[in-house]
């Protein structure tokens, strides 16, 4: 008699059932996965969305009811808190537009240059990135003390300058790198300017990536704590404190109104970002 062996076409029809198996549960294990990531990281906004609709008088999940009242007591009854959404927004695009002009000419300094200084002053210009903002506020706040200089709205632009500067120093020389050197090469062998090549070739090159960087800044400005705690003074109260007083003092409902108006905003932006520079692609 034979021993008994497992026949060899037996072998090769388990082996694919297996490898369906496991590539079924990895793929159901991983979509679970990035389903709860998905909803711990939504879950506080349609928190506070849902809360935005209450007709209670302070803030409860659930509602006792739902009504439309709060978005308009924002338009109606809340100049303190119009005041400081059109301050944050009037810092937010100055620090924004003073960023771009000194990260694109510090990126086009430093983005082909091999040289160990160049490295370091690179670092430097992105050290902001490396510190917490509460650091960085408290440091700013004491080198504007050292200075003499005061609190003011221009040290609150300087400040939030420091914290958006970066991120349009790293896509635009992300964009710079990603540029063809012939291009500008072909140009000088020409007999052209450098402000000529620098506006016809070099700035529609590296625009996507320096409008990318500029969201970036200005929503980091609009939406930033720290620095403008330690450096508004008293006649400037940006919008991200004055919700934090109102929720701290009084519950308002109206900050989760205003939350509500803040997303809506955000995500047209983003779209529209989307639309202009592709910002997927830069996020990637």
């Amino acid at each position: 008699m034979h021993d008994a062996q497992p026949s060899s076409k037996s072998m090769p029809a388990r082996e694919p059932a297996l490898a369906v198996w496991e590539r079924r549960s990895f793929t159901l294990a991983i979509g679970l996965l990035a389903g709860l990531t998905a909803l711990l990281l939504l879950a506080p906004t349609l928190v506070v969305l849902i809360t935005s609709f209450t007709s209670g008088f302070s803030l409860k999940f659930l509602p006792p009811g739902y009504s439309t009242r709060w978005y308009l007591a924002l338009w109606n009854d809340s100049p303190e808190l119009i005041k400081a959404l059109v301050l944050s927004l009037e810092v937010a695009a100055l620090a924004s537009g003073v960023s771009i002009v000194l990260a694109v000419a510090a990126a086009v300094a430093l983005a082909r240059r091999r040289e160990a200084w160049a490295r370091v002053i690179e670092a430097v210009f992105l050290s902001p990135l490396m510190l917490p903002t509460l650091a960085l506020g408290l440091a700013l706040l004491m080198l504007f003390n050292l200075a003499g200089t005061g609190l003011s709205f221009t040290t609150l632009v300087i400040g939030h300058v420091a914290i958006t500067a970066p991120y349009v120093l790293r896509t635009t020389a992300a964009s710079l790198a990603q540029m063809d050197p012939a291009l500008l090469e072909s140009a000088r062998s020409l007999g052209a300017k450098p402000v000529f090549i620098f506006r016809s070739i070099t700035l529609p090159l590296i625009f996507r990536g320096v409008a990318v960087g500029a969201f970036i800044g200005f929503m980091y400005s609009f939406d930033n704590v720290a620095v403008s705690l330690f450096l508004s003074d008293a006649r400037s109260e940006m919008l991200p404190i004055r919700m934090w007083h109102i929720i701290e003092n009084d519950l308002d409902v109206r900050a989760a109104a205003l939350s509500g108006v803040l997303i809506a905003f955000t995500l047209v932006l983003m779209l529209v970002m989307e639309r202009i520079a592709g910002l997927s692609k830069h996020l990637r």
